[in-house]
């Protein structure tokens, strides 16, 4: 049996506010892992529900649990910030209380890095569960992009928060902006794929369940203020390094109108 102590401590991270509805499944596929040398880091943003009775009924010492001193919920994005300064882990990965991951998700991922020492960010493609009725299906059909992929990013974003894998001393150095509620893990890699290659495993390691309490779906109208504003931010960067945010503006034109459709058409299903 190979030494943990050879391989690198992963740091998961779950940030969880009022997660109790999924919070055991998702307790249970980080700690399924093939991957044994990880570290889970619960920080718990001022819940009020049974989420953190849930986490304690696991008797493994890889929990380690830290809490808001907030009364008031943090941004996820802050919180995610103050989690990440808790890990111990050469690498840090995310995992949200209602997503799941494959077993062999960290093993497949570290074994990736060991192949390319120069890498720093991997992530792969994601399966989606929708919860109303249980239809799961492979999020993206095509061939992911890697290496130098910013415009690609901008072109058609693929990286799910779930299934990615970077170096802890990225995420100290360049951080989530606290102030986005929704975008600022697409800001972050956006960032990120400026400076750096990005490595993709083709194979999905992730689900990433859709429920009616997804921020982004529920919250259509702060999806597309900070969308809105992280383009205005940003122009004069695409404008010198001669990026096209096209691809970013027709997501944006999208939200804006699934947001009217479903304010003045409230009859209609929830739009996904």
């Amino acid at each position: 049996m190979k030494s943990l102590k050879k391989e690198p401590l992963i740091s998961i991270i779950i940030n969880c506010y009022n997660g109790e509805k999924y919070l055991n499944d998702c307790i249970k596929s980080a700690l399924d892992q093939s991957y044994k040398n990880l570290e889970i880091i619960f920080f718990d943003n001022s819940s009020t529900d049974q989420s953190v009775k849930i986490v304690k009924k696991f008797k493994d010492k890889r929990i380690k649990f830290f809490y808001s001193q907030k009364k008031i919920p943090l941004s996820l994005y802050k919180a995610r910030n103050l989690a990440i300064a808790c890990a111990k882990g050469e690498y840090v990965t995310f995992l949200d209380t209602d997503d799941l991951w494959e077993k062999k998700k960290l093993d497949k991922q570290i074994k990736l890095i060991k192949k390319n020492s120069n890498i720093g960010i991997v992530y792969s493609n994601s399966y989606v569960l929708n919860e109303k009725n249980k239809i799961k299906h492979i999020l993206f059909k095509r061939k992911l992009p890697s290496g130098y992929i910013t415009q690609k990013l901008l072109d058609n974003y693929s990286i799910l928060i779930v299934t990615l894998l970077i170096k802890k001393k990225l995420l100290t150095k360049y951080k989530f902006q606290g102030h986005y509620s929704i975008i600022g893990d697409f800001d972050l890699m956006v960032r990120l794929s400026m400076k750096f290659k990005i490595l993709c495993v083709q194979e999905s390691l992730s689900t990433y369940r859709i429920h009616g309490d997804n921020l982004s779906f529920k919250r259509t109208d702060i999806y597309i203020k900070e969308l809105k504003q992280w383009l205005k931010k940003n122009n004069k960067i695409f404008v010198k390094y001669k990026y096209n945010s096209r691809g970013v503006k027709f997501h944006l034109f999208k939200l804006k109108l699934k947001f009217i459709l479903k304010k003045y058409f409230k009859f209609l299903p929830l739009l996904k």
